[in-house]
């Protein structure tokens, strides 16, 4: 797609490049004139090209079709020998890590840095109809014979309209966009029917080496449920793209939606995959498509030989630089479609010479909207509009979702099921995803569902015992903050409303907690205390479930919010972190 020069020029004017009177500080003189007039969108997306091979890299998109505001966190803290590494790091710990100048579109897009301010000079980050432009314009300029666009999963789950098509319009979005083979994991809470009924309206491949059947009694026990790889030839060369699904699915989400699959990291099958790949199939790269999180898969790296790039997913994490382990190279794209990452390959003599490699900022304000794409996000909205555009209320502060302990959203939910529930202690998933509302927005119908539309949306109301909530938050700090990325399943610290504790993040296993208040007095370890919760199991180990009060969580927090009318959450954790003295420590634990 090429933009023409007056589409260019409001980009460039809201990019700050041209001043009010026409001038430019990139472009000066009679001769800076005449290059703007010149520029097109290759300009915009400015990329350095390489060989002959291009794949186009996506993750985490969580069914975001329309453009959202997103913003990175302020805390992202885990064991202290990884603070400070890929995956880990963020704020001004993350602009000088890779040399991000304050205020621009790359600290925007990549930190919680004057986030507010940021948004009204920027815009709205992603949306199909603005990714597709990008997409248009690499397979045009490489040949689309050329070109692979490989999404990393999470894709089908995390909106309204999502939800309410049981994800047949994300998968609509991806025909439409032109993905060629993904991998998955929130995909599967959809149910193992419905994962393969979308899986053959999906015009590309679906393919993991790490999903076996483990039901005894079918007639394909321990055999794979999808295919391991795929082998597509792009610029004369031919590459081998091997699946990695998320390896703790079945643990991290209810079992009841994969009963009878079995989800491992299988890095021994990787390797015979690998091997493989190389000698029988001859292909000239390998490519391992992953959902295994950023830092796993630097731990994967490490035990798997002759992978020359992973291309990861899971952790949400933007990563303008790739991460090279024993010669493999792992890159991420972010989440929510505010990226598409561009990878050129030069292959000579059977293997990859060289590459380049750049993170796109998908800036929907700045990148005209692709008619069809439009119309394709019309055509799903429709029947749900008036719902889903409903305005319930106004917030006075940010409105956001990721963080290590605590966030507003999140703080919003779970006042609202305390609320509803009068529960002592509310617990909330650490889900990494969601959606950020900017001081004095609407807050939509559509923007909660953004934060809650999964397929188990119950809220629920039991008893616990005071030694069984501390025990729980122990194994939870265990599995965000255990020193091996291996043992880390993903997502963040569950949040709690009603309660606060002290946290030592360097403590053994077990005795990481302290000064745990319930209601303003110290946990009593024999008491009974009501509890509620959602988007887990944790209803199960409990008793006196009220039935009667089970609700989906989008529907408890719609209405308080249409009771407060004007919603104010404060910005202050109920966590204190004892051991690190800021939010985005670098390498050792401290901060800079």
């Amino acid at each position: 797609m090429e933009i023409d020069r007056r589409d260019f020029l409001q980009i460039a004017a809201s990019l700050g490049l041209i001043g009010a009177t026409g001038s430019t500080n990139l472009f000066a003189g009679e001769a800076g004139k005449e290059r703007i007039k010149q520029l097109t969108f290759s300009d915009v997306v400015n990329f350095k090209a390489k060989g002959k091979a291009t794949i186009l890299h996506i993750c985490d998109l969580h069914a975001h079709l329309k453009p959202l505001y997103w913003r990175e966190p302020s805390t992202l803290i885990s064991a202290k020998n990884l603070v400070g590494t890929p995956g880990f790091i963020c704020g001004e710990s993350f602009q000088k890590y890779y040399g991000i100048q304050p205020g621009s579109l790359d600290a925007y897009f990549d930190t919680h840095n004057d986030f507010s301010e940021l948004a009204k000079k920027f815009g709205k980050m992603g949306g199909i109809a603005h990714m597709k432009p990008i997409i248009d314009h690499v397979k045009k300029e490489r040949g689309a014979e050329n070109v692979l666009l490989l999404d990393s999963g999470d894709t089908w789950q995390g909106t309204a309209v999502a939800l309410k098509t049981r994800g047949e319009a994300i998968v609509d979005a991806q025909n439409y966009l032109g993905v060629d083979v993904m991998v998955g994991h929130w995909e599967f809470t959809y149910g193992k029917e419905r994962v393969h009924e979308l899986i053959g309206k999906l015009k590309g491949d679906f393919i993991s080496q790490n999903v076996i059947d483990n039901d005894p009694f079918s007639d394909e026990f321990e055999e794979l449920i999808f295919p391991p790889y795929s082998i597509k030839e792009i610029g004369g060369a031919k590459i081998g793209i091997i699946g990695q699904s998320f390896p703790f699915t079945s643990t991290a989400n209810p079992k009841k939606f994969t009963e009878g699959w079995s989800f491992a990291l299988r890095h021994e099958s990787l390797q015979e995959y690998v091997n493989m790949l190389r000698k029988e199939k001859n292909v000239d790269a390998i490519v391992v498509l992953s959902h295994d999180g950023f830092s796993v898969d630097q731990e994967l790296a490490k035990k798997v030989t002759g992978v020359d790039f992973i291309l990861s997913g899971h952790t949400h994490d933007p990563s303008p630089e790739p991460i090279i382990v024993n010669d493999t190279v792992i890159l991420i794209s972010g989440s929510h479609g505010k990226y598409i990452s561009r990878l050129d390959l030069e292959i000579k003599d059977k293997k990859v010479a060289d590459y380049s490699f750049k993170l796109i900022p998908v800036a929907s304000n700045l990148i005209p909207a692709d008619k069809a794409g439009v119309d394709l996000v019309e055509k799903w909205y429709k029947p749900y509009n008036k719902e889903l555009n409903e305005v319930l209320g106004t917030t006075k502060g940010l409105l956001y979702k990721r963080d290590t302990f605590y966030s507003t959203f999140d703080s919003l939910i779970g006042m609202a099921i305390q609320d509803e529930m009068k529960c002592d202690i509310n617990f909330n998933p650490g889900y990494r995803w969601g959606t950020t509302v900017l001081p004095g927005g609407d807050i939509l119908k559509d923007n909660v569902y953004e934060m809650t539309a999964i397929t188990y949306p119950e809220v629920y109301t039991f008893d616990l015992k005071g030694e069984v909530i501390f025990k729980l938050m122990e194994d939870i700090a265990d599995n965000v903050f255990n020193a091996n990325p291996l043992l880390q399943q993903g997502g963040d610290m569950s949040r709690i409303t009603g309660a606060s504790y002290s946290i030592k993040i360097s403590a053994p296993s077990g005795k990481r907690i302290s000064d745990f208040m319930i209601g303003g007095k110290p946990i009593d370890m024999k008491k009974t205390y009501r509890v509620s919760s959602w988007g887990g199991n944790l209803q199960n180990v409990g008793e006196n479930l009220d039935e009667k009060a089970i609700r989906p969580v989008y529907e408890v927090v719609s209405d308080y919010i249409r009771k407060q009318k004007v919603i104010d959450i404060p910005m202050e954790s109920n966590v204190i972190v004892v051991d690190m003295d800021c939010g985005c420590p670098v390498k050792g634990a401290t901060c800079s």
